[in-house]
């Protein structure tokens, strides 16, 4: 009987030590990473259709701009970008604006310099 008892002694031992372990690790538990809540993105507000006031200065500034694109119009006058393209589409067809580049995805105007009425390099389509 009396190694029974020296095995009892071992084990309140070695549970002394297991019950001291359980407790630090619990503490690291405790402080778990949340959960971020994700990138919240701004709600555009963009007008669909001109308004009289936003059409006037559209008209007066944009002739003005150094380069021009759907996306600097629609960011500098807060109007959707379909509503952008078919505004420059006008401007240019008014003269007011000069075509740099067409591509598929993008199209770049400039300016028209009032001494320069040549055609630009990507106006072939």
């Amino acid at each position: 009987m009396p190694p029974k008892d020296d095995k009892k002694k071992k084990d309140t031992g070695k549970s002394a030590k297991k019950d001291k372990d359980p407790v630090n690790k619990s503490e690291g538990k405790t402080k778990k990473k949340k959960w971020s809540k994700g990138k919240v993105r701004d709600k555009f507000n963009n007008l669909a259709l001109f308004d009289k006031a936003t059409y006037d200065k559209f008209c007066k500034e944009v002739s003005n701009y150094k380069l021009i694109t759907p996306t600097v119009v629609s960011e500098r006058l807060k109007i959707r970008g379909f509503l952008a393209r078919a505004a420059l589409q006008e401007l240019l067809s008014k003269g007011l604006i000069k075509l740099v580049s067409k591509h598929r995805a993008q199209v770049i105007y400039t300016r028209n310099t009032k001494g320069g009425d040549a055609p630009a390099a990507g106006e072939d389509e």
